[in-house]
């Protein structure tokens, strides 16, 4: 009875993953079909190699004629060459067909990755994402097609010289084995023509890895930048680079079974050959037996395989279950596609009874009240895990209130299309993250089709022009990946920059001048006073020094708002703020 449940489990299992795959390889169905019955004549070619050497043994034991025997030899080297023709041309079209299919699972999958708010990247760690998001696709496709090919050939293979044997007289000794060490010289000629297509082969999986930390470490820069169809441009350009690479590498690879399996074939005709003269020398005799034994011999590594075959596909299938599972999960954010578009911000940007908890039962916020009118600076401090920057996450729906609500012009920030409401935002983090391209590249995040005259006006406002001209390459310079080559207060310049491109008439600093220096903070500054002017501003910052000037200043402890007012009103209160102005003095 468990038995049949599990039957009946696995052949569901089966079932729907051939659904699940189906739209996929339904694009490229008939490379598919052709993938797959080339498999039959590489299978059945070995039965009629076997089944050969048959008259040929024959014509040798019985009428001791050599000659007129000749071409059967030639006859076994013409079926080799042919079988392995059909092999090179199943392993290139089942190779283009799964990395054509992992290609378009992983373009689906790296945009459903961006989709996510920012507690699923709070969940998982970078390793979870790439296994989930690319080598289960690497498993499921290209594995999948490679052990269906080798299933199917080996299938056809075994019935075929299942065949032969029967059919055969049982009377022969062994065969040697030494025919199977044949090809080695072939294998590493090819080996060293492949060398250099196999070190970018890995260099651009490594740039497909790059994407997907970059969507890890970035989920907020791309949020808030509206950077999502740009990422995926990205994505996509780089599948298709690999694509192509990988097809080279199909090529080269692709020959190296066909090879080997053809020499071997030749070192059998050559075995034969010779064992004839043995014959006739009567130094070997019951020459039929040579049929069999080599049928014997190809048919031992088939059936020794399927078992192994079969496990590996079922390990291919499992991984699609997972891509597919991954699909269709639902994402926690509700974009609101529909909600109103945000044109302008012209009115008050208020929070009512705002509560939040990352984890059920463990509340961050709680019952936030405060309102800041159009062009105010409002500044947060407090305790360290106090709550400070999870307010300002919410304003841009990095993650949505437990309860309460956040108006902006009246109405609930979501009721406006996600994508709206950030391009109204712009957002300067404590550690800002830079993509892997130029140093333009990286500003040119801001508006994609600023004019070099804005660009300019960006990088003389954010304090950059000393920096880039010092560069011998300027703005074209790169930046190294998550920006390695700048310091600390170059990359927040660089954010400041892109800040300024974009042109948001809301701005959040999230500690944007903590990690640094002194003297970097002094210029990183006077960068943000600029782009302060004239925007509505939400500022987090230990440093009480820089906020003295905001018009309110809110301070939060334990997820509560304790007190809030100007400097000068929190200072004459003698409160916790004033507190920790004098902590600060010391």
């Amino acid at each position: 009875m468990i038995k049949k449940v599990k039957s009946k489990r696995k052949k569901a299992q089966l079932v729907e993953c051939c659904t699940n795959i189906y739209p996929y390889v339904k694009q490229y169905l008939f490379r598919t079909i052709v993938a797959i019955f080339i498999t039959v004549p590489v299978g059945i070619m070995d039965a009629i190699i076997a089944w050969s050497l048959k008259p040929y043994m024959d014509i040798v034991m019985l009428q001791k004629n050599i000659a007129s025997s000749s071409h059967i030899p030639v006859m076994i080297i013409g079926f080799s060459f042919i079988q392995s023709i059909f092999n090179y041309l199943s392993n290139y079209m089942n190779a283009w067909v799964g990395m054509r299919i992992g290609c378009d699972l992983k373009y689906d999958l790296f945009r459903k990755l961006l989709q996510y708010e920012s507690a699923f990247f709070d969940r998982n760690t970078s390793g979870v994402i790439q296994t989930r998001f690319n080598a289960d696709v690497d498993a499921a496709c290209s594995g999948l097609m490679n052990h269906m090919k080798l299933f199917s050939t080996r299938f056809f293979s075994s019935l075929s010289l299942l065949a032969v044997l029967f059919i055969n007289s049982l009377s022969l000794a062994l065969v040697a084995f030494t025919i199977l060490f044949i090809s080695m010289y072939p294998l590493t000629t090819i080996r060293r023509r492949i060398s250099n297509i196999m070190h970018k082969t890995i260099f651009s999986g490594a740039a497909v890895i790059t994407h997907y930390m970059e969507a890890f470490q970035g989920n907020r820069i791309i949020a808030a930048y509206n950077l999502k169809k740009y990422q995926i441009r990205k994505f996509f350009k780089t599948l298709t680079d690999v694509f192509h690479l990988e097809m080279k590498m199909a090529k080269r690879t692709g020959m190296l079974s066909p090879v080997m399996h053809f020499v071997i074939s030749i070192g059998i005709a050559l075995i034969i050959w010779l064992g004839s003269h043995m014959i006739i020398n009567n130094r070997l005799t019951i020459g039929e037996f040579v049929s069999f034994i080599t049928a014997l011999l190809m048919l031992y590594q088939p059936i020794k395989s399927i078992g192994n075959d079969y496990n590996a596909l079922q390990r291919s299938i499992l991984a699609i279950d997972r891509v597919f599972n991954q699909l269709r999960e639902a994402t926690n954010m509700d974009a609101n596609p529909n909600g109103i578009k945000l044109s302008a911000v012209t009115n008050t940007i208020e929070y009512k009874n705002v509560c939040f908890a990352y984890q059920k039962d463990r509340p961050v916020l709680q019952n936030v009240c405060f309102s800041v009118k159009v062009g105010e600076t409002v500044a947060f401090v407090g305790n360290s895990g106090g709550g400070k920057t999870t307010i300002v996450n919410l304003l841009p729906r990095f993650y949505d209130v437990t309860s309460g609500e956040i108006l902006l012009n009246g109405l609930s920030i979501r009721d406006y299309s996600l994508e709206s409401l950030r391009d109204k935002i712009s957002v300067v983090f404590q550690e800002s993250f830079l993509f892997s391209g130029s140093i333009r590249e990286n500003i040119l995040i801001g508006r994609y089709n600023a004019s070099e005259e804005q660009l300019k006006v960006a990088i003389k406002s954010s304090c950059l022009e000393e920096f880039v001209s010092s560069l011998p390459n300027g703005l074209d310079t790169e930046a190294g990946e998550r920006g390695v080559m700048l310091s600390g207060g170059q990359k927040q310049r660089i954010a400041i920059a892109r800040a300024f491109l974009k042109n948001a008439p809301i701005l959040i600093l999230d500690e944007a001048t903590s990690a640094l220096d002194a003297k970097s903070e002094a210029v990183v500054q006077k960068a943000l006073d600029n782009l302060m002017k004239n925007r509505t501003v939400f500022m987090v910052s230990h440093r009480l020094s820089t906020i003295k000037n905001a018009d309110y200043i809110i301070v939060i402890n334990d997820g509560e708002v304790v007190e809030s007012g100007s400097h000068d009103y929190l200072m004459q209160r003698n409160g916790a703020y004033a507190s920790l102005h004098r902590a600060q003095s010391l």
